[in-house]
């Protein structure tokens, strides 16, 4: 009698469970409802005095904003520093940035987004002393940037520079000789903001008295042209520069302006360059001495030169080579000597070096067979260094502490899964943002030295209740061996998985040069589409291919001048092997990419027509003639010197190959990979006489989104998978519920 209670238990605890995951994950539940959207922590800045961070929160019932300071060992809230609701002049604040003493902040209201990175707003100065509050200016300016004592503001309007007294109130022009499309001062143009990741190409110095900036001249840069069709009676048109590969780019010149003497100077380097970048600069802790990041073309050699801004002398401290590309770091740090810590992978992996101001190396701080993913600074009082790698595996993130010179490395981070720190001024705390593929993301206070927990701060423990209502499936890691390599993979299957069935199999990727798909950390939006999926019947995997991340560069730039080769062999050899499992039906094999991804999805369809039998291609590039000099150039040099790497890779060129059924969807209003990529591709395949479904969202850009957008894109998308795989889906269903009902 025990046992039979103890079972009667058992199946009353497990029927439990099992009537509670009974919801079925919706397309209006990801991109409608907001169902599964995560909590987080919006703008932390760390203070100076180590013990306090700010955070901008948002009031629903006052509609207002405000920047509140928190307490690191109490982790209660201290005071609120400012608050719209007691500002006359503006009613929100979407963003805000501190002077270096902490004395004013810049808070920024009504930003219009211009390109991926860039924005247009109305910026004001708030006085932490006396609370007042000044408009930086009557006109939409872009990234205003106070000087390090707090006195003055740069800020860029019309493609010039100017900066503004906060004593005075005086507003003095930079530069003069800014045109749109021709002349731009202090902002970076389209590439380099799409492809350096920056837009404010102008830096203060630490006495507040110089300003150096990059002044593009595109002049000679051919013009883009988008139609915005919009609600008018007539379309209009969006022009801008836009340096395809092989075609001009800006000429960039660096200079330095004097705010004493309102003079400006043009930096020269002793070094003759053909064509160049300048992807960085950074004033030293000498007020006088500018880094700047000199890169060739090629994109294959990079130089570090110390620039005196004084004498205009220019010396070069350090020089990398690759026989691919070199990657411009982000995390040059320099020390109180001007010595200064550099990253770089020219060991064959991504690491820590530590340079004397002249260039000389001290130690590699780092080694292994492992990257570095993030450098977060010196802790100059204890001489550490702290960083996050995948020492942990590939998969993994972990934020680890080590001496400047190499030694007592120390793991801070305790779970398995995706860590990220933010670390007080004074390297004494970090809050740790955790996550992983079964726990969604986690906001805890840990010491800085030990990485012992001090004590949580957020979790969303909401969103892991309402996700337990829902039928849901594990996404398991593992490795598959194809074509000589153990690639990183996931596998998400049907929460009633059998393996006597056959399923068909849905395969997702990006595949993109340095990228990583397969990453243990807390679901995107797409995460709960492959959900869906799966509880329609559906095996979803993703599989990293080579030239993907953060395996080593061997294995990153096998790709070289190849783009769409080894990336396109290693998702038919993965379909292959998954399609000899005996619960995959290999004749229902479906793969799915965006933008680099959907270059992937339709070269897999097209070239693995005998493996695949749909794809889905969302704002695929479709040749890389179409793509913008710096992501292209990089890893293929340019179509005059390698027209067989461009043209025998790209879909267009095996268009007649196509057997599967194929869908092309593509934004209208696309500025980075432009609609002229679908247009072309759909042209090959009429002329081929094949037949395909498209769709093109008006005036949408590369994200495909606003209002109704997503939803439509995923119910078609899906709706194309159902009908293209899922033909053998329903009667299985019809078969299973005339089991049940026998």
């Amino acid at each position: 009698m025990k046992h039979l209670k103890f079972s009667i238990y058992v199946c009353l605890f497990i029927s439990t469970i099992l009537s509670a995951q009974t919801k079925d994950i919706t397309l209006e539940d990801i991109w409608k409802n907001g169902t599964f959207r995560t909590e987080g922590m919006d703008v932390l800045h760390s203070m100076t005095n180590g013990q306090q961070y700010a955070v901008l929160n948002f009031d629903r019932a006052s509609r207002s904003t405000s920047i509140d300071i928190y307490d690191y060992k109490t982790l209660k809230k201290v005071k609120t520093l400012v608050s719209s609701k007691d500002l006359d002049a503006l009613q929100y604040f979407s963003s805000y940035t501190f002077s270096d003493d902490e004395s004013k902040v810049i808070l920024a209201t009504n930003e219009k987004s211009i390109y991926r990175r860039s924005s247009l707003g109305d910026y004001y100065i708030y006085d932490v002393i006396n609370e007042s509050v000044v408009s930086i200016s009557e006109d939409k300016i872009q990234e205003p940037t106070l000087s390090p004592d707090g006195t003055k503001v740069a800020f860029a309007k019309e493609n010039n520079l100017y900066i503004k007294n906060l004593n005075s109130g005086k507003t003095t022009q930079v530069t003069f000789d800014g045109v749109n499309n021709k002349i731009i001062n202090g902002i970076t143009d389209w590439v380099y903001e799409e492809e350096f990741a920056f837009v404010r190409a102008f830096d203060w110095n630490a006495n507040s008295d110089k300003i150096a900036f990059i002044r593009f001249d595109e002049t000679n840069v051919p013009e883009f042209s988008m139609d915005v069709y919009g609600q008018g009676l007539y379309q209009t048109q969006q022009v801008f520069k836009y340096p395809k590969a092989g075609e001009a780019n800006s000429l960039v010149s660096l200079h330095v302006y004097s705010v004493k003497t309102e003079k400006t100077t043009e930096v020269r380097v002793n070094k003759s360059y053909n064509d160049f970048y300048i992807p960085r600069i950074e004033w030293t802790n000498n007020p006088d001495v500018l880094s700047a990041q000199y890169l060739n073309r090629k994109q294959n050699e990079l130089d570090l030169w110390m620039i005196n801004a004084n004498t205009n002398k220019a010396n070069l401290v350090l020089a990398e080579k690759d026989k691919a590309y070199v990657d411009v770091t982000d995390n040059l740090t320099f020390l109180k000597d001007n010595s200064f810590i550099w990253t770089s992978e020219k060991d064959g992996f991504n690491h820590i070096y530590h340079y004397d101001k002249t260039g000389k190396l001290i130690n590699q701080v780092t080694k292994g067979n492992w990257e570095v993913t993030n450098y977060y600074g010196f802790d100059e009082k204890n001489n550490k260094i702290f960083y996050q790698s995948v020492e942990n595996g590939s998969i993994n993130r972990d934020v680890y502490s080590i001496k400047l010179n190499g030694r007592n490395k120390t793991r801070l981070t305790k779970d398995e899964g995706t860590n990220k720190a933010s670390f007080s001024a004074d390297f004494s705390y970090f809050i740790n943002t955790f996550s992983s593929a079964k726990t969604p993301s986690e906001y805890s206070l840990n010491n800085a030295s030990s990485g012992d927990l001090i004590k949580r701060i957020k979790d969303n423990a909401v969103l892991s209740k309402n996700l337990s209502e829902y039928k849901t499936s594990e996404k398991v890691f593992s490795t598959l061996r194809v074509n000589g390599n153990d690639l990183n993979m996931w596998m998400i299957k049907p929460a009633d998985f059998d393996k006597s069935k056959e399923y068909p199999l849905f395969m997702t990727q990006y595949s993109g040069p340095g990228s990583q798909s397969v990453a243990n950390q807390w679901h995107s939006a797409n995460d709960y589409w492959f959900q869906h999926l799966a509880q329609q019947g559906y095996i979803v995997v993703c599989v990293d291919g080579r030239g993907t991340g953060l395996k080593g560069a061997a294995f990153k730039k096998i790709t070289q001048n190849e783009l769409g080769k080894y990336e396109v062999e290693d998702q038919i050899g993965a379909a292959k092997k998954l399609g000899e499992l005996p619960y995959i039906d290999a004749s229902r094999i479906g793969i799915w990419g965006w933008s680099y991804g959907g270059f992937m999805s339709s070269n897999a369809l097209f070239k693995g027509n005998d493996v695949f039998k749909m794809a889905i291609a969302v704002a695929p590039v479709s040749s890389w003639r179409f793509y913008d000099s710096i992501y292209t150039e990089r890893y293929m040099t340019t179509p005059q010197e390698n027209a067989s790497g461009y043209d025998e890779n790209s879909p267009i060129s095996h268009v007649d190959k196509l057997k599967g059924d194929f869908l092309l969807v593509h934004g209208s209003g696309d500025d980075n990979v432009h609609l002229q990529n679908t247009m072309r591709l759909a042209e090959a395949l009429i002329q081929a006489d094949k037949q395909f479904e498209w769709a093109v969202y008006p005036d949408k850009n590369h994200g495909i989104y606003g209002g109704n957008t997503r939803l439509h894109l995923y119910k078609k998308m899906t709706n194309f998978i159902n009908k293209t795989l899922g033909d053998k889906i329903e009667k299985n269903k019809i078969v299973n519920q005339t089991k049940i009902k026998r």
